[in-house]
């Protein structure tokens, strides 16, 4: 067996969906950048694999969010993405919206991925960040905290039942905002 076969085989047999060029080269055990480079693009034109951007590939169907996470490393889903699917804002659309080291829109198959900027001081210890395979994806409470610090407060929420104001104040801390953790007081009509 070739060793082309294995890299095609060990793309289509992971459960993964999107690949940097580096991850291929650990999952493949492939030392020459080169030789896999060479080896995907001959895949990317026969039709087998997608590369939709320089230095990311993916299976035929992929999953948006891993493919968000594998855009800009470090990052993770956070924002209206995260919102939007738990009910705290009502009007959101399909834009996938994540939190990186800078600020960058980048469509991909006519899906928009949206990055935003945020001190990495504050998502060192990775608190309220979910890892899923190859997906980390910031909480409810993440993604609100991130949202305020993000808007300097300049920011509307339909509905703040479903994030718990306790795993909130846990997650204040790491931001080391006064600024913030005013806003958020307000937010909940808390007594500092």
């Amino acid at each position: 067996m070739s060793s082309q076969t294995n890299i095609l085989e060990t793309i289509l047999g992971s459960p993964r969906t999107v690949f940097t060029l580096q991850s291929l080269m650990m999952l493949t055990e492939c030392n020459d950048s080169k030789k896999l480079t060479k080896s995907l693009h001959y895949y990317t034109k026969g039709g087998k694999i997608l590369n939709p951007r320089k230095g990311v590939y993916s299976k035929l169907k992929y999953d948006e969010q891993e493919m968000a996470c594998s855009l800009f490393r470090p990052s993770y889903i956070s924002l209206e993405y995260v919102l939007g699917r738990a009910g705290v804002v009502f009007q959101w659309d399909d834009t996938v919206t994540s939190v990186s080291y800078l600020s960058r829109e980048v469509d991909v198959d006519g899906k928009t991925y949206r990055f935003r900027k945020i001190n990495p001081e504050i998502w060192v210890g990775m608190e309220g960040i979910e890892q899923r395979g190859n997906v980390a994806m910031a909480t409810p409470e993440k993604a609100f905290l991130d949202t305020v610090y993000l808007s300097a407060g300049n920011c509307y929420f339909d509905n703040l039942r479903p994030l718990s104001i306790k795993k909130i104040n846990e997650l204040l801390p790491f931001f080391n905002s006064p600024t913030l953790n005013e806003r958020v007081r307000e937010m909940f009509n808390q007594k500092p």
